[in-house]
């Protein structure tokens, strides 16, 4: 793909997710080509933990469902964002914030759609502590 395409509808994602608040908490419960996966942990920064590279699988969406804080398991919200890697290695694109609560845990919360197949990003979610060790949320992402 090339990078004008790519940016273009990395923009119409973060666009629509603009325009359209209501969809960051629509689920894809129904859609049976998602891919599950649970990306471990790649690195933490200013108050964010990073997980490894997942590429987008054909879901027509990337969701975050299981969502449960591993030391206290009973807080199952937690606030994400996805990190979108440019073709080429250009500057990644970040998408809008998106609260997700796991009540119940296979409840699915949208992030992003329209992101083509290969598209490679991260999962992000937002940290509550970092002492003694930054918190870790364990979750599972469809794509």
């Amino acid at each position: 793909m090339n990078r004008s395409l790519w940016i273009t509808s990395t923009l119409a994602v973060i666009v629509g997710a603009l325009l359209v608040p209501s969809a960051a908490g629509a689920t894809d419960a129904g859609r049976g080509r998602c891919a599950a996966d649970r990306p471990g942990t790649d690195f933490y920064a200013a108050g964010r933990v990073a997980s490894v590279p997942v590429a987008v699988h054909g879901c027509g969406s990337i969701s975050v469902s299981h969502v449960r804080d591993v030391r206290a398991p009973n807080d199952r919200c937690q606030t994400f964002l996805l990190m979108l890697q440019a073709p080429g290695g250009g500057e990644p694109v970040y998408t809008t914030p998106v609260r997700a609560c796991a009540t119940p845990p296979h409840r699915r919360t949208v992030l992003a759609t329209g992101l083509p197949d290969g598209t490679v990003f991260r999962v992000l979610y937002e940290v509550d502590y970092i002492d003694p060790e930054p918190q870790r949320v364990a979750f599972t992402v469809w794509s």
